[in-house]
């Protein structure tokens, strides 16, 4: 288990103020809006809903505190805060940019059911584990925005009316298998992302078919890798008309924090041909320039994470044309 962990508001509060104190991210505040959504290291590494790694029973009250300084400190306005104070917080939201995009910011963290086959049974979070040796992955109860979640996000893909519907959600959605997968029941999977949950990531890619949501874009991280992806409801099956491209996806890095040899993310490439592009030994940030017609995504890569005045340069960028699903790498 880690260590110096937060676990009260308190805690979570100076961690933000140790944060809020670098110049370079003042600076960042200013110079742009943003829009914020969180994953698990806001509480805790790889909670689900309100479980933790520890199973902890007090949990509930450690999430509520984390939840509240996040509120506090970052740029966030919410409908509402319950009666209960932070024990929930509705975090996931809409924003219209004129008819040019309409971003569907998304929460995979607070709704979703616990990953499936844990490493032991008084232990929460992450695993790596065989498909054939985890019926519990393919159960469609499980989920991973929840109900009332993905209602809502069916609304709004439904009555969008924007050149581009932009998914911006926590981490890779495309299948990431650790070995080849050659026929389907394959596979390797790290549960606590996407791949941890297959069946709400159908439900999900089915219901942006289902919508004929225009020009879906997904846009994720939280795997110290720079993606970029195919999405299909079916990764085991060729591309087809039943089985069509159903939006780019891109995924930025980490911009500090490690990741594997370059090597490896190569060789984890090759296996998931619906990967079209990794690069892991680089730390940066993805820039988008969305306009009627395309969308152009920039890998930007850093010289070196502990230099402030590191040089800055471009790894690779990916066009999507307007009702065209799918990216075409032009650098």
């Amino acid at each position: 288990m880690r260590s110096d962990e937060s676990f009260t508001l308190g805690d979570y509060r100076r961690r933000y103020a140790q944060y809020k104190s670098d110049p370079h991210l003042q600076a960042a505040h200013h110079a742009a809006p943003w829009i914020v959504t969180w994953d698990d290291h806001e509480v805790a590494n790889d909670y689900a809903g309100l479980r933790d790694e520890r199973m902890a029973a007090d949990f509930a009250a450690r999430r509520a505190a984390a939840y509240q300084a996040f509120y506090e400190h970052m740029p966030l306005r919410l409908p509402h805060v319950r009666r209960d104070g932070f024990s929930q917080v509705p975090l996931f939201q809409r924003y219209d940019w004129g008819r040019l995009a309409r971003l569907h910011v998304l929460d995979d963290r607070q709704y979703r059911s616990p990953q499936a086959c844990a490493k032991a049974a008084n232990r929460g979070g992450s695993n790596a584990v065989f498909a054939r040796a985890c019926e519990a992955l393919s159960d469609p109860r499980r989920t991973m925005l929840g109900a009332e979640q993905e209602a809502w996000l069916e609304s709004g893909l439904a009555t969008s009316r924007a050149t581009w519907n932009i998914l911006a959600q926590q981490t890779l959605m495309a299948q990431s298998s650790s070995v080849p997968v050659i026929q389907p029941g394959d596979g390797r999977f790290w549960t606590d992302g996407w791949d941890g949950y297959p069946a709400a990531r159908k439900r999900l890619l089915d219901t942006i078919v289902r919508q004929g949501a225009h020009n879906p874009l997904v846009l994720g991280g939280d795997v110290h890798t720079f993606y970029a992806t195919s999405l299909r409801p079916d990764f085991s099956k060729p591309v087809s008309k039943q089985n069509p491209v159903v939006a780019a996806e891109f995924v930025g890095t980490s911009v500090t924090s490690s990741s594997r040899p370059q090597q490896q993310t190569l060789e984890h490439v090759e296996k998931n041909p619906h990967m079209q592009y990794g690069r892991s030994d680089k730390r940066g940030y993805m820039l988008l320039e969305v306009t009627a017609k395309r969308t152009v995504t920039h890998f930007m890569g850093v010289d070196d994470v502990r230099e402030a005045k590191s040089g800055i340069a471009e790894l690779a960028s990916f066009r999507v044309d307007e009702g065209v699903p799918g990216a075409v790498r032009i650098s």
